[in-house]
């Protein structure tokens, strides 16, 4: 029977592994947060992004509303009367 301690290899590669995927463990939560640091900082850039494709939507909407209703607004303004 193998007890802890008893210095079989098994045992020694088990904590080796452990303390391995411990240590990438860390080294990745601790990437992961210097990233989401790094993009927080950007913050503006991507606001700025934000922006530049809420304008680009809007603008395509208008045009996309001239060219469907354009026809029948020009109709509409063209049979008013003024007296």
């Amino acid at each position: 029977m193998v007890h802890p301690g008893d210095g079989h290899p098994e045992e020694h590669d088990m904590t080796h592994l452990f303390q391995t995927l411990f240590a990438l463990s860390v080294t990745a939560g601790d990437r992961v947060a210097a990233h989401a640091r790094d993009l927080k900082s950007r913050e503006t850039g991507a606001s700025a992004v934000e922006y530049a494709l809420l304008v680009g939507t809007i603008a395509l909407a208008v045009v996309a509303g001239l060219a469907i209703f354009g026809p029948k607004l020009t109709a509409a303004i063209s049979n008013i009367r003024v007296n």
